[in-house]
């Protein structure tokens, strides 16, 4: 994924929604936002709708974790160790978190309706394994702040590989 410059998109959430094929939450599925050296990690996180996310506090001050995010909000007050109960995620959206404590601790959980779905690295690729057809691609990076994420349509060619180049517009 590229910027409007033609820069590498780090740290962008990219998921893909199967043509025809309903969403499901997913079943059982567990995931970790961890809070180290009072930041937390990591500092974006991409669920399938229906996955319970734990907060454990490695640290050794207490947290208030948060999240007034229509997508899901909660409160984990001062805390230490783990919360006996994650939080599921039960709808898609953006989570933006936070720690009213730690006024710097930031960070978001991206909540998607497919099982497809990775986070771009440093050169802005991610790959995913998807079959042949006419699909949804739907992108989202930190510096859209709490808007949904961009949707475009995606067809992959059936018998062979796909690179698909993205723009991502501001």
């Amino acid at each position: 994924m590229r910027d409007p410059a033609g820069a590498p998109v780090p740290n962008a959430a990219v998921a893909v929604e199967l043509k025809g094929q309903p969403a499901r939450p997913a079943t059982g599925a567990a995931a970790t936002m961890a809070q180290r050296d009072r930041q937390f990690q990591p500092q974006l996180l991409v669920v399938q709708t229906g996955t319970a996310v734990n907060f454990p506090n490695f640290d050794t001050v207490r947290h208030h974790v948060y999240s007034f995010s229509p997508t899901k909000k909660f409160e984990l007050k001062l805390y230490s160790g783990t919360p006996a109960e994650p939080v599921v995620f039960d709808k898609p959206g953006i989570a933006q978190l936070g720690c009213n404590i730690h006024d710097r601790m930031s960070a978001h959980i991206v909540v998607v309706d497919t099982p497809l779905f990775g986070i771009t690295d440093a050169k802005g690729e991610v790959t995913l394994n998807l079959p042949p057809g006419e699909h949804r691609l739907r992108l989202w990076a930190t510096r859209m702040g709490n808007a949904a994420p961009s949707a475009q349509p995606l067809v992959v060619a059936a018998g062979a590989a796909s690179v698909l180049k993205v723009e991502l517009k501001d």
